[in-house]
């Protein structure tokens, strides 16, 4: 009988390519476990709201990485290139000491909030380099320096340094120097969904020798001495492994081929370190950690038994040379685990090499079909598991759950539950989920895993993270704060995708999300929107600090702010479930009704958001051509807040083209439409006004928010090269304001906001907060789609000027690839061998073993494109998958023929086609 690694290479649809696949579909059908273990191990667990007990919320100073060698962690474990069971209860990485440095080398090192000139800041080079969805094979890559690591060099000059002068990085520090480094990869394969093959190579980069201890370590998450907590499990020696038993996983294995020192001790607090009181055992969580660089032979236990193991291996690396661990790890027994281990690695190697050809689409150079598979890989990488209970959490503070204190982080939030393998926007930076960055994360996973893209979304709208009110929960630090809805873009583009995939639309995934969408989108309209008249105020909407004011906080004005991207926000949303709604009528006519309220909820606000109002009351501002906020003050006087920003384009994002013979489906629904807008003459004027509700020739209406004349102009503003339109995308803010800050007066105090193209000087949401002129990935994505969308409904005979005062005209399609030509250039080499995403930096641009290696940023400098803030967001900066492939898939006849429906397989098409056959001539809706 065939084993796992036979059967996948026999997969029906053939070949290394069809393996994977072969496990994805396993794995959906719950017949074999391919995910069970992954990369879900965080690289950074200290410093997190999770295990912040301190009576003051300060989460960075309560929990240190000084501290987290010593510290037993509540909820979850960190480590580096590390893996875990999807519960996180058994976990594997290795550990790394070059003789010099003051600690062993467990976990990524970097700067808190304080420490930071721009904010917390992982200050390590390490690269998530390959993985396929399955996690049937990884790679990783960490390069470590052979000098001692510059901790306090790094601190203290980056404490020195101001918000306006540049990060002090590793690279600065001269560790890397004479190329005196190891890299360390760190290489998974799956010879079975329990199977792990680990292989892990210290190529040794400098012109001497140098030793290295390469510590490869299994530990159990502690979870037996809090309340409620498991039975202790148990690790020890077992002739050549080191076996794990746990209730709940059963026996493990681990073997190296090399023999070592197994080094024993227990994942326990050192109290006597951290508190300064008695330990309750001589064997603690650093024990290895002083063993192998303090020489303690006391510190780890002779009885070769703990819940923490380390295989020691002390190593010298030749110049020039490597040195390469083989281990396992194994549900089973093995007589000999070599012998089919280097078989199993290669062909693992080569499923993924096929499996990516098959996702990349041809036409694609070598350095674009690189930064896609290194774009994915992160995402994949940066799964993690996420385990919080919040009425425990709440309780060991000492806080009744169900007396919600507002001075007690998250105690709203008591039903929560989390206790889920997720879709993190970075392993260290942000360990922690948060709902808008996982919607933008499905539409990159949906490429490689449509899946777990599906089971994500679907996540956050289950009632353990949906409260009761309606409301999504945004991130750790503050569940209740509020995340731009795009929750339903997501769960439709996700939709969408599989039925073009596979010619299956997953209608039961579709209509459970719009059940529990709808109670958000309920939400929204009964918390946000605070006159009643369609203006919403959403709060900071993850814009951080674009506006004048914290937008969350109250108004030093007194008053509230109407929102131009909360209301268009709103817009998109209604949009996306009226699309939906629709969808789901074809089988279900109760869906009509629902389409009909939400045609009206859209009107309504297209109605609030184009409202003439006096004393600067409206959104649109009809000399400048732009969507302003509007300040409204307690004297019932407004004004508006005339920031050019990303605020302002939002109302574009909200464009949506929906139908397709729409009126011989769903006559009742088009007839109510009509009835509806001449019943209302608001509607009436504002969809005559700007010549809305018009079918194209395939029968499909566009949903905007204004019409051709309006477009063109915030098109103007977008695409002019000195205001939103950079070398490298769209500007969050508008470079017009580099000499023309924007600044508002109240009771002496001015409040202002000027253009800069990389770091904050504002530390309104924290020191690497920054929407005032970077390029940000998932707006730029979102405009992209409004116009394909524009495309599709006007045509290829609608053009404007690209850039704006060239003379060169660009249908929207064009406009729309020139965008997404320009942000994918961020990440490829130049002509002058530079890739702009890592600036000037010589070493990424002439170093054969850096050129090559692509980290990907939280945001990027609107002038330059180098990559600012977190380093490993691959999170929503894996979107770049989806840009740099997007225009090899869909012609621009492809989106002017079906738009959205594009998507769709062509048996799909031909179906729809015949069933909403006409005429061509449909009656406006006016």
């Amino acid at each position: 009988m065939p084993g796992w690694a036979e059967e996948a290479a026999m997969a029906e649809d053939g070949g290394a390519v069809g393996a994977e696949r072969q496990r994805l579909q396993e794995a959906d059908a719950s017949r074999a476990p391919w995910r069970r273990w992954g990369p879900y191990l965080s690289e950074r667990q200290w410093g997190t709201v999770r295990e912040d007990y301190s009576p003051d919320g300060e989460a960075w100073s309560y929990f240190t990485h000084d501290q987290a060698r010593s510290r037993a962690y509540r909820w979850g474990e960190d480590g580096i290139a590390g893996i875990s069971d999807d519960k996180q209860r058994l976990c594997f990485a290795p550990a790394l000491w070059n003789g010099r440095d003051p600690i062993l080398k467990e976990r990524m090192f970097g700067l808190t909030n304080a420490e930071g000139n721009h904010g917390e800041d992982v200050k390590e080079y390490y690269f998530h380099l390959d993985s396929t969805p399955t996690h049937s094979y990884m790679k990783y890559l960490y390069k470590y320096p052979q000098g001692e690591f510059p901790y306090a060099d790094l601190v203290d000059t980056n404490k020195a340094r101001g918000r306006r002068d540049f990060e002090y990085e590793l690279l600065d520090t001269g560790i890397f120097d004479e190329d005196r480094y190891f890299d360390v990869f760190v290489e998974y394969a799956k010879a079975g969904p329990e199977d792990l093959l680990i292989e892990i190579t210290a190529h040794n980069r400098g012109p001497d020798e140098a030793s290295l201890h390469l510590l490869p370590t299994l530990w159990f998450r502690h979870t037996w001495s809090w309340a409620g907590g498991t039975a202790v499990p148990s690790l020890h020696r077992s002739q050549n492994a080191i076996r794990a038993d746990h209730d709940e996983l059963g026996p493990r294995w681990l073997y190296c081929d090399t023999e070592a020192p197994a080094l024993f001790t227990e994942n326990e607090t050192d109290n006597q370190r951290i508190f300064g009181s008695p330990n309750s055992t001589p064997y603690v969580k650093d024990g290895i950690d002083r063993y192998v660089v303090h020489g303690d032979t006391t510190a780890v236990n002779p009885a070769q038994t703990g819940t923490k193991a380390s295989l020691h291996h002390a190593l010298t690396v030749p110049a020039g040379d490597c040195a390469t661990l083989r281990l396992r790890l194994s549900d089973t027994e093995l007589a000999d685990p070599w012998a089919d281990f280097a078989s199993t690695m290669d062909i693992r190697r080569t499923e993924a090499d096929a499996f990516y050809e098959d996702v990349v689409p041809d036409g694609m150079g070598e350095d674009e079909r690189r930064l896609v598979r290194q774009a994915l890989a992160g995402m994949l990488w940066s799964k993690q598991y996420y385990y919080l209970d919040v009425e425990r959490w709440l309780a060991e503070h000492g806080v009744d759950p169900l007396a919600a204190d507002p001075a007690i982080r998250n105690s709203a939030w008591y039903h929560m539950v989390n206790d889920e393998v997720m879709s993190m926007p970075d392993t260290w930076e942000y360990p922690w989920f948060a709902a808008w960055d996982l919607a933008f994360h499905t539409l990159a996973l949906s490429m490689v895993d449509i899946g777990f893209a599906k089971g994500q979304l679907e996540l956050l709208l289950r009632r353990l993270y949906l409260h009761p009110n309606g409301q999504i929960p945004a991130y750790e630090w503050n569940f209740g704060d509020v995340n731009p809805p795009v929750h339903a873009w997501a769960v439709l583009f996700v939709y969408e995708l599989e039925k073009h995939r596979t010619g299956h639309a997953d209608r039961a995934f579709l209509e459970n999300a719009f059940q529990k969408l709808t109670k958000n989108f309920t939400w929204w309209l009964n918390r946000k929107d605070v006159d009643g008249n369609n203006v919403f105020q959403g709060g900071f909407l993850g814009l951080d600090n674009i506006g004048v004011f914290d937008r969350s906080a109250p108004l030093p004005t007194g008053g509230h702010i109407d929102q131009a991207d909360g209301t268009a926000w709103m817009a998109l949303y209604c949009q996306n479930l009226l699309d939906i709604a629709i969808e789901l009528a074809v089988d279900n006519p109760v869906y009509v009704e629902q389409a009909q309220m939400l045609f009206e909820h859209f009107a309504w606000i297209a109605v609030a958001m184009n409202r003439i109002g006096k004393d600067n009351a409206s959104l649109w501002d009809d000399e400048d051509g732009f969507f302003y906020d509007v300040l409204r003050l307690p004297d019932g006087s407004a004004t508006r807040l005339k920031v050019r920003s990303l605020v302002g384009l939002i109302p574009l994002a909200a464009t949506s083209v929906i139908g397709g013979r729409a009126d011989r489906t769903f006559p009742e629904l088009v007839e109510g439409a009509r009835e509806f807008i001449r019943r209302h003459p608001a509607v009436e004027a504002v969809v005559q006004q700007h010549d809305l509700g018009t079918a194209d020739e395939n029968g499909r209406y566009l949903f905007a928010l204004f019409g051709e004349d309006r477009l063109r102009r915030i098109l103007a503003r977008m695409l002019d090269e000195d205001e939103f339109l950079g070398p490298h995308g769209i500007r969050s803010l508008s470079r017009y304001h580099a000499e023309h800050p924007y600044h508002f007066d109240v009771n002496g105090q001015t409040y202002g906001v000027g253009y800069l193209p990389a770091e904050s000087d504002s530390a309104m949401f924290g020191g690497n907060s920054n929407w005032r002129g970077p390029v940000w990935f998932p707006m730029n994505l979102l405009l992209i789609r409004a116009l394909l969308n524009l495309h599709g409904y006007h045509g290829p005979g609608f053009t404007v000027e690209c850039p704006t005062g060239s003379g060169r005209q660009l249908n929207l399609y064009e406009v729309a690839r020139e965008i997404s030509n320009r942000l994918t250039a961020t990440f490829l080499t130049g002509e002058d061998g530079h890739r702009p995403v890592h600036g000037a930096q010589p070493k990424f641009a002439k170093d054969p073993h850096w050129k090559d290696l692509i980290l990907f940023y939280e945001y990027f400098h609107g002038d330059n494109g180098a990559g600012l803030g977190a380093s490993h967001q691959t999170g929503w900066t894996g979107l770049v998958a989806a840009t740099a492939t997007l225009f090899h898939a869909i012609s621009a006849d492809d989106w002017h023929r079906g738009g959205r429906e594009s998507l769709r397989s062509v048996h799909d098409r031909d179906e729809e086609d015949e069933r909403f056959m006409g005429s061509g001539d449909e009656e406006p809706l006016s």
